[in-house]
């Protein structure tokens, strides 16, 4: 037994060495066919990247749509009171209202401006009767001076005492005119056609002489004014009309005139343009569409085509065609004139018809094989 026992251990020591032979061998290879498949992956030859490209095309006259906004007014606006103090009789309108140029609009109590047009209308009745007593004296004492029965200093003193009464009844007069005037101005009447838009006092209110009770807007005469930089206002032709959008639609108005003074705060001319057609309200923006030329020759890139470069400039990636036919990228230095939201106006060192990358820059790098993609 003791034999048999000391057999079967050596036995199966055989087996557990020819195990482990057999999985160091498996291991070797494994680590083998690992090794020579990253070699291949490494020294394999990378293929052309696809990449979308434009065709470059220089322009000499390239312009470019600005938007300057405005604001839509109304050409006249007043706030409208009494010129004398007094309590409010009668608010004739109410904010909305629209009304016409002459119309009523607010009326002050008159009672007592009245009564004192009746007392002066009274004494320049009176006055009225004095001067007249005057002239009768004046004219028998003229008589009585013809027959010798009084002196030249008689008539000249009756002469005097007329032309006083004439002038007391002149002052009596001149007065009531006055008062018939302050009558005419307890009374508010619109100066031009529009809506009133504010309303400040109502009847009972003492109004402050020159205090303001309504508002009135000529919304039937819009105009728009807008600060525009002196190379877009320089341009622009009186009498020409030109386009607006506003958020209610398109607008079209007439260039009356600008102020020609260039603002300390905006640097900018005041313009003025009044409305001929469109959907316009008073208080909304209007944005003025102007095409402003460059002035320089260069050509328009998207923005997804620009990296940046040192000192401020920004670089293309350039396709150059190797002596075997195969497309290069070649980064090439350039200067933005003009940046707007998605392109950029540029120069630089590139030709006409000369094709960029157009988009993608982060999947490239320069000296890489590429395979261009035009549309």
């Amino acid at each position: 037994m003791s034999a048999l026992r000391n057999r079967l251990q050596s036995l199966g020591a055989g087996f557990a060495v020819i195990a482990a032979a057999l999985g160091i061998a498996a291991i070797v290879l494994l680590v083998s066919a690992s090794r020579a498949a990253n070699a291949d992956v490494h020294y394999a030859e990378p293929g052309a990247l696809p990449v979308n490209v434009l065709r470059v095309v220089h322009q000499d006259d390239a312009a470019i749509s600005e938007a300057y906004p405005g604001l839509i007014t109304a050409r006249r606006e007043s706030d409208l009171g009494f010129e004398s103090g007094g309590r409010i009789a009668e608010m004739a309108v109410d904010v909305g209202d629209r009304v016409e140029a002459g119309d009523r609009l607010a009326v002050l109590d008159t009672s007592t401006l009245r009564a004192q047009i009746a007392a002066a209308d009274a004494q320049t009745n009176e006055a009225q009767a004095q001067v007249e007593i005057a002239r009768a004296t004046q004219q028998r004492q003229q008589i009585l001076l013809e027959r010798g029965h009084i002196s030249q200093q008689r008539l000249d003193e009756v002469a005097t005492t007329t032309i006083a009464a004439e002038a007391r009844r002149a002052a009596a007069a001149a007065q009531a005119n006055a008062l018939r005037a302050q009558l005419a101005l307890a009374e508010v009447t619109a100066p031009f056609s529009g809506v009133v838009t504010a309303r400040m006092a109502d009847e009972g209110a003492i109004a402050a002489p020159g205090s303001p009770v309504l508002r009135l807007v000529e919304d039937t005469a819009l105009e728009i004014r807008i600060g525009l930089p002196v190379a877009a206002a320089a341009p622009l032709i009186v009498g020409e009309t030109y386009a607006f959008e506003t958020n209610a639609g398109r607008i079209e108005a007439v260039f009356r005139n600008s102020t020609g003074v260039v603002d300390v705060r905006t640097r900018t001319i005041t313009a003025l343009f009044d409305i001929s057609s469109g959907p316009a309200r008073a208080g909304e923006v209007a944005r003025l569409q102007l095409e402003t030329g460059i002035g320089e020759r260069g050509f328009w890139v998207p923005t997804s085509a620009l990296t940046e470069a040192r000192r401020g400039l920004w670089s293309v990636q350039v396709l150059v065609e190797d002596e075997t036919g195969n497309w290069m990228l070649e980064p090439r230095v350039v200067e933005t004139l003009r940046v707007e939201v998605d392109r950029a106006f540029v120069r630089g060192a590139v030709s006409d018809n000369e094709l960029i990358v157009a988009a993608g820059l982060q999947r490239v790098t320069p000296g890489q094989r590429v395979v261009p993609v035009e549309g």
